[in-house]
């Protein structure tokens, strides 16, 4: 069950990025719900909790990985190169075959993964496990 609200979690915060970069980037910087599944209008919704468990398990099993091998450059960064972590993590996922999420170049990762960041923890605050 935990999974699943993790999932939600980054499908709310995957919305907000969007909306947020795409606001100050250009108005496709990130984008969603370009794949049908067949079931119309939640075509949309359905590839942004599928984006959000990629996300999360993306996270959960990449990332540490990286993190361990870029232990050199986070520390002469002060702890900055988490964020070009982050949006490199949001890049991997953009070419993940059938989800219909897309980001456009790294600028746009990177303040997605800065937003992302911020809205799940705050989500994470308010909401109980």
């Amino acid at each position: 069950m935990k999974i699943i609200w993790r999932a939600l979690i980054n499908a709310v915060s995957i919305f907000v990025a969007a909306y947020v970069v795409n606001s100050i980037l250009s108005p496709t910087a990130i984008t969603y719900g370009h794949v049908s599944y067949g079931f119309g209008d939640l075509d949309k919704w359905i590839s942004l909790v599928l984006t959000g468990l990629v996300l999360g398990i993306v996270n959960a099993f990449i990332r540490p990985i990286i993190e361990l091998v870029a232990v050199p450059i986070t520390c002469l960064t002060l702890g900055l190169f988490h964020f070009v972590i982050s949006g490199a993590m949001l890049l991997l996922v953009s070419v993940v075959p059938g989800l219909g999420f897309q980001v456009d170049g790294f600028v746009a990762a990177l303040l997605g993964a800065i937003v992302i960041s911020i809205v799940g923890l705050v989500l994470s605050w308010i909401l109980p496990d």
